[in-house]
């Protein structure tokens, strides 16, 4: 099991796990050997008090799951608890259904804001949407991974407001993997983002690949739902435009990317995960 780190930080971070596919797993020896254990994935959001680590774990090991790892985070100066728990378990010894319900009495008795369990193997991939530019490194990267298997998501469409030729890399490889390719031409006066909700209304979240838009609020506020995006800097410095000239200009010895959650302020939303690599 990985270390479990309980942080108070004022800076919202969410400490993320090294990439692992979604595979079934198989303990070694003894008399479990031949049950296949399925990886599980539960968040929880509640207001903080003594004792809600001991009970998420007692969960999970009453019910013969291990833990794989933990992550923990408490705002600093806010009675607020966040964690994220990655576990094995044998679905034949805890059936999906039980496991909804031993997490929806935790969820009860803690009296918490959220309380969601997924299960990659068993459960509906999430359907994302991608909003990508006129750069494709990001796009491309998120297509290959996604085709290798590497991101377990359905990708419902791409939308753009860069239009890209028939001939393309791009195009052709969403054409043979049938996800529709939406253009939208945007000015300063119209984001179209009207029409962008329309396209991703049926998405459990957003990807930003160097998608060159700021979202407003209200986009943000009827999506309702979570908008991911990668900035080429390392957050909370250096945020906007430039980055790397911006870490240059400051003579940092660190520069790196930042996966964080989008907010109504820019590039300030909590960080999922960060990347480094030292300046030369």
């Amino acid at each position: 099991m990985a270390l479990t780190r309980r942080v108070s930080s004022s800076i919202p971070h969410f400490f993320g796990f090294a990439e692992r596919s979604f595979k079934s797993y198989k303990l070694p020896g003894g008399p479990s050997s031949s049950s296949s254990l399925t990886h599980g994935i539960h968040v929880f959001h509640c207001p903080d008090q003594v004792g809600i680590v001991a009970k998420l774990s007692e969960c999970i090991a009453s019910r013969g799951g291990n833990i794989l790892g933990a992550d923990i985070f408490v705002p600093e100066k806010k009675n607020v608890f966040y964690s994220r728990n990655e576990f094995l378990f044998d679905p034949v010894k805890w059936p999906r259904e039980q496991m909804d319900e031993d997490f929806l009495n935790l969820s009860k008795l803690f009296s918490a804001t959220r309380s969601v369990v997924r299960v990659p193997d068993l459960d509906p991939k999430f359907k994302i949407g991608i909003l990508a530019s006129k750069q494709d490194h990001c796009l491309v990267d998120l297509l290959h991974r996604w085709q290798e298997g590497r991101l377990p998501v359905e990708i419902t469409c791409v939308i753009s407001n860069h239009e890209r030729g028939p001939n393309t890399h791009v195009i052709r490889f969403l054409e043979r993997n049938n996800i529709p390719y939406h253009f939208l031409n945007t000015t300063k006066e119209n984001k179209r983002e009207g029409e962008i909700l329309e396209l991703v209304l049926d998405t459990d979240f957003l990807v930003l690949a160097r998608y060159m838009q700021i979202l407003s609020g209200n986009f943000l506020r009827t999506y309702g739902k979570d908008v991911i995006n990668i900035h080429h800097g390392l957050l909370p410095s250096f945020k906007g435009g430039n980055p790397s000239k911006q870490a240059f200009d400051a003579g940092v010895k660190l520069i790196g990317a930042t996966s964080h959650f989008v907010t109504e302020e820019l590039d300030s939303g909590p960080i999922i995960e960060q990347m480094e690599t030292g300046a030369s």
